[in-house]
């Protein structure tokens, strides 16, 4: 399949297209500075992986987007470019959840040893907080245990988990309800991930049109008050 796949959820821009050479299946991947900077790179970013491989948007079979939850800004960034090639290029878009790209990055890193897997996907929310959600991973397929939850590092619930995967561990690792054996693993929702990802969930039927493209938004609070701010300085 031709692919093109990016997420901006994160601090970082990850941008990925695939498309077949010479019979095998090659990757061209871009990595580059987020936040602030992710609504004016991206494009220009987009546009000249796409001309390394050298393919035109029209010729896509779908375009993969991490569509959260993450940064508010990074995932209004990812949908309204998701949109706009969709709409122009006339190709399906497919809604990637930023968590189950993190569980799959981590897998990937881990080869062998994750043939089986159960697997909890964390990433920093700010304010404090945290997105978590349970997976499971076996026959080559991902399933999801639960529902998405965002919560303080103290709440976490492990369950069954085998093994942690997220970017929160430098942030709130001393805050985490951990046991000293449980692996956790620095993984981040690659665009790479995503394309390993879509031909599963274009053939689960997960392809939208552009007009039904929409970001997750799990939080609908994104910053503190004045006094809130206050609270957590005197506390600090």
């Amino acid at each position: 399949m031709k692919l093109l796949a990016f997420d901006t959820s994160t601090e970082l821009i990850s941008i990925a297209v695939t498309r077949e050479v010479d019979g095998a299946p090659r990757v061209w991947q871009h990595t580059g500075a987020g936040g602030a900077q992710a609504s004016s790179a991206l494009i220009p970013a987009i546009e000249t992986l796409m001309a390394e491989a050298g393919l035109g948007f029209e010729a896509l079979d779908a375009i993969a987007f991490g569509c959260g939850p993450g940064s508010f800004t990074g995932l209004r960034t990812a949908c309204a470019v998701a949109q706009g090639l969709g709409f122009g290029a006339d190709v399906p878009l497919l809604p990637v959840d930023t968590l189950l790209a993190v569980a799959e990055e981590a897998r990937a890193q881990q080869g062998q040893q994750a043939q089986s897997l159960r697997l909890l996907a964390l990433l920093d929310a700010r304010m404090g907080e945290l997105y978590a959600a349970p997976y499971a991973y076996a026959q080559g397929r991902w399933a999801q245990q639960a529902d998405f939850s965002l919560l303080k590092p103290e709440q976490l619930a492990l369950g069954d988990a085998q093994a942690l995967a997220g970017n929160v561990f430098a942030e709130y690792g001393e805050r985490l309800p951990l046991p000293a054996d449980l692996p956790c693993w620095q993984a981040l929702p690659t665009a790479a991930a995503m394309l390993r990802l879509a031909p599963a969930l274009l053939a689960g039927g997960n392809a939208v049109a552009a007009a039904d493209a929409l970001p997750r938004y799990i939080r609908d609070k994104v910053a503190l008050t004045t006094e809130e701010r206050a609270a957590a300085k005197a506390a600090r």
